[in-house]
């Protein structure tokens, strides 16, 4: 995908994911603006949202089919089945179609369609709003090579990707799809226990979450494994190896392990009940 492409990319749905992956198309150069189109049923926030963005933002579903080259359905898992039935005569084999609904694969798209669509299933999470989000690219049988690269150069916009398997996702799912909401709960959790301790609440969450932000940078970037970033931390008898102590005596891993695979479970049979 060259620096800037001619093609038109359509997004049915403009919520925060849809408009946070625009945001980081038009930063990024990838597309210009007005070759990115969106639907979008409320008129009040259409408006709010093509004033904001620069983009044409359209009330039908079938216009945005019909212009776009790369379609990326936006919306929640349980309408997708009647937006693709909305839009089916308008698919062939020129349109690319990208799904980021949990438990919606790429085959699913292509039975509901009925056709061979070239289909590619990401999962990215929430901080793609601030460009800091992680995405998993998952390819579908007829998606192509080419297509496969431009829509990593797409979500390469609003973060980090990862190339995955599509028999992967359920597990991706309940490590990073959903996992922004279980670093939120420990993050806050461990500034009310510094509120608790005396600090106020607002200082200890600041505390607490620049804390969680430095040591995902030195696991990302650092290259040492986290165990040894442990090791590092710790001087025996200190105070962090007392805090290990409390952690290595709960049941925290099977507490976490459960959260991943509950959540991964969960994703999986959404995918069962489309």
């Amino acid at each position: 995908m060259d620096k800037k492409t001619e093609k038109t990319i359509g997004f049915i749905g403009a919520g925060k994911m849809a408009t946070a992956i625009i945001k980081g198309l038009i930063r990024s150069e990838l597309f210009d603006k007005k070759n990115i189109i969106a639907s979008e049923p409320n008129k009040e926030y259409a408006h709010t949202i093509e004033k904001e963005l620069g983009i044409k933002i359209v009330h039908n579903n079938r216009e945005v089919a019909a212009d776009a080259d790369i379609i990326l359905l936006a919306v929640k898992p349980f309408v997708v089945k009647d937006v693709l039935t909305e839009i089916e005569d308008k698919i062939n084999d020129s349109k690319l179609i990208i799904t980021i609904a949990a438990g919606i694969s790429s085959r699913k798209i292509e039975d509901i369609l009925e056709k061979k669509a070239r289909v590619i299933k990401v999962m990215p999470n929430t901080p793609a709003l601030l460009a800091t989000g992680m995405s998993a690219v998952c390819k579908g049988e007829n998606a192509t090579e080419e297509d496969f690269e431009e829509v990593i150069k797409i979500f390469e916009s609003v973060g980090k990707v990862i190339k995955a398997k599509e028999s992967d996702i359920d597990a991706i799912t309940g490590v990073s799809g959903s996992g922004p909401a279980f670093y939120y709960y420990i993050i806050n959790e461990i500034a009310k226990a510094g509120e608790k301790l005396g600090l106020d609440y607002q200082t200890a969450l600041t505390l607490s979450a620049q804390t969680a932000l430095g040591s995902a940078k030195m696991i990302l970037e650092s290259g040492v494994d986290p165990e040894q970033l442990i090791t590092n931390v710790t001087t025996p008898g200190g105070t962090t190896a007392e805090g290990n102590k409390v952690l290595n005596e709960s049941n925290i891993s099977e507490i976490l392990f459960e959260t991943v695979n509950k959540t991964a479970q969960k994703s999986h049979q959404m995918s069962k009940q489309l």
